[in-house]
């Protein structure tokens, strides 16, 4: 069967980039020392230049901006619901009653 995924933590990843800006080994070799994909260390390193203050979260967290995001998106949904069930009753309210 396949091979184990491995897990590596925030600090390892933000080392291991920090040694690849440093210049002091090219992926293709740092990637034979450590045994992981040259993909992979690609992956970190551009994870790093694009998110530099916050690189690297957990499994399952999210990045602050994200979880804002889904946050407004849930008020949003919640708001839309509010407006239809509004509507609805208005249109009820103001039927014509004989």
């Amino acid at each position: 069967m396949g091979e184990r995924r491995q897990r590596h933590s925030k600090e390892f990843k933000e080392q291991t980039v920090k040694y690849i800006q440093q210049n002091h080994k090219t992926l293709p070799e740092l990637a034979e020392e450590l045994n992981i994909p040259v993909g992979t260390l690609s992956n970190w390193v551009q994870v790093h230049s694009k998110f530099e203050d916050e690189p690297f979260i957990g499994s399952g967290n999210l990045r602050e901006s994200d979880r804002l995001i889904k946050e407004k998106d849930a008020y949003i949904k919640d708001l839309e619901e509010e407006i239809a069930i509004l509507k609805k009753a208005m249109h009820y309210f103001s039927k014509d009653r004989k």
